[in-house]
C-alpha cells in the first residue's frame, strides 16, 4: 500500500472539519474516499467532489473502499462501529471519547487485541501542542523534580443553552453519557494522564444541570491524589463567563503554570524538601527565578495527528495517542461523575460494570424532554486550543 484510503463515519462539526483538512492535502500519502451520514443533505458537496457517500455506516465499512476510517459520530457509536472496522480490517481512529463509558472501552480495546497489526488512533491532538509537548519534556527530563500538586482551572467552556438544543443526543445520559466531563473535557483529561500518570483516587463534586436545561454534569470540581501522595484539583464548566484556563504543576524544584498563552517556569535553586531538610533558619526558602518557555501553536493539530496515523499504518511508525490510551481519560471523566452521585472517594482503577450498571440506570429513570431546534452555524473550531 502506497496511500490510505480513509473514510470518515459521521459529518457533523468535527467530521466536517476532518474532511476540510484531508480534501486540502494537508496530510500526505491519504486520500478522502468516502463520507457517511444520516443526513442526506450533508453528503451532497462531497459527491460533486468525487468522494464516494454513505447514508449508513455499516454500508461503508464493508464496501471495500476504504482502508481506514475517522469515527466521528456520536459517543455511544464509536464502540459498535469500532468493533466493527476491526472485523472487516480497517485501520481505526476514532474521535475523542474512544467510548461513552468504561466497560464499552475495554470492548473495544479487546476488539482491536484480535486485530493487532491494525492501527489503532485516538484523536487527543492537544498532544501535538507544543505547550504540552514542553510541559512534559520538563516533567521527564527532571526539572520539576518530584511532582507535588496539580490545579487546572478549566472553566472557558462556556455554552448557551441553543448549544444543548442542536441535536437531540447532546447533553443526555442515552446519548451522549455524561457532560462537561465526556464531551468538552476529554482533551484535557487526557494531557492531565498523558503528563503525570492515572491518580490512584478521585472524590468528584459534580452538579448536573446547574446552569442549562440538561440532565448531565455541567458543573464540576473533582479532588485527585496520585500514588506518591502528590494532589490535584480539577475545575470545569460550560455556564461559566468568561471562565478560566489556568494549569499549575507543582514541583519539589519548582512551579509551571499555563495561562493566556504563556507557559511561566519559576525554577527553585535547590530541591525545596532537601532545603527544608538542611536548611538553618525557620524562614528561609530556595532561591527562585522565574522566566517564560518560549512555544508556537500547532498550526493543524489535527492533520498532524491524522499523519502521524497514516504513518503508522505505512510505515510502522509509534502512534503519539493510541487508541487504548483513551480509557484513561474516559476513566477520570466517569469516576469523577460516579463518585460525586455515591458521594463516595472512587479508587482507581474504577470498576468498569459498577458505572455501567449506574448509567443505566441513569438512562432507564430519566424524564428529560429534549427540545431540538436549528440553530446557527458557528465557527466550533475556536474551542480546539484548551
Amino acid at each position: 500500500m502506497k496511500s490510505v484510503r480513509i473514510g470518515i463515519i459521521g459529518m457533523g462539526n468535527i467530521g466536517k472539519h476532518h474532511a476540510g483538512y484531508l480534501l486540502e492535502g494537508k496530510v500526505a500519502r491519504c486520500q478522502l474516499t468516502a463520507v457517511c451520514s444520516t443526513s442526506p443533505d450533508k453528503l451532497a458537496d462531497y459527491a460533486a467532489k468525487g468522494v464516494k457517500i454513505f447514508g449508513d455506516a455499516m454500508e461503508l465499512i464493508r464496501s471495500k473502499a476504504v482502508d481506514a476510517v475517522i469515527i466521528a459520530t456520536p459517543h455511544y457509536q464509536h464502540t459498535t462501529l469500532g468493533i466493527a472496522a476491526f472485523e472487516v480490517g480497517l485501520h481505526l481512529m476514532v474521535e475523542k471519547p474512544i467510548s461513552a463509558h468504561k466497560a464499552d472501552a475495554e470492548k473495544l480495546i479487546a476488539a482491536h487485541r484480535l486485530n493487532p497489526k491494525l492501527a489503532f488512533g485516538g484523536m487527543f491532538q492537544l498532544r501535538v501542542e507544543p505547550r504540552y509537548e514542553k510541559i512534559r519534556a520538563l516533567i521527564r527530563g527532571g526539572d520539576l523534580g518530584e511532582i507535588v500538586r496539580v490545579n487546572w482551572v478549566n472553566t472557558d467552556w462556556f455554552r448557551g443553552e441553543a448549544y444543548y438544543a442542536s441535536s437531540a443526543w447532546r447533553a443526555t445520559w442515552k446519548g451522549e453519557g455524561g457532560g462537561v466531563l465526556l464531551n468538552q473535557c476529554l482533551h484535557n483529561l487526557d494531557v492531565l494522564q498523558w503528563l503525570l500518570g492515572m491518580p490512584a483516587r478521585t472524590r468528584g463534586f459534580c452538579q448536573l444541570g446547574r446552569f442549562h436545561q440538561i440532565e448531565v454534569e455541567d458543573n464540576v470540581t473533582a479532588y485527585l491524589e496520585w500514588a506518591n501522595g502528590a494532589t490535584g484539583v480539577f475545575v470545569s464548566s460550560t455556564g461559566e463567563a468568561p471562565g478560566a484556563n489556568r494549569f499549575e504543576i507543582v514541583g519539589t524544584r519548582g512551579t509551571l503554570v499555563l495561562e493566556n498563552g504563556k507557559l511561566m517556569f519559576t525554577r527553585n535553586a535547590a530541591d525545596m524538601i532537601e532545603f527544608s531538610r538542611t536548611a538553618k533558619t525557620g524562614f528561609s526558602k530556595p532561591d527562585a527565578t522565574t522566566g517564560e518557555v518560549p512555544f508556537t501553536n500547532a498550526t493543524v493539530p489535527h492533520a498532524t495527528l491524522m499523519q502521524n496515523f497514516v504513518n503508522a499504518i505505512l510505515d510502522g511508525e509509534k502512534l503519539i495517542a493510541p487508541g487504548v490510551d483513551g480509557i484513561h481519560s474516559v476513566e477520570l471523566a466517569n469516576a469523577m461523575v460516579f463518585s460525586s452521585l455515591t458521594k463516595e472517594t472512587v479508587e482507581l482503577p474504577m470498576s468498569s460494570a459498577a458505572w455501567e450498571a449506574k448509567l443505566n440506570q441513569l438512562i432507564a429513570e430519566s424524564k428529560l424532554e429534549k427540545k431540538v431546534m436549528q440553530v446557527q452555524a458557528s465557527d466550533f473550531a475556536s474551542s480546539f486550543r484548551k
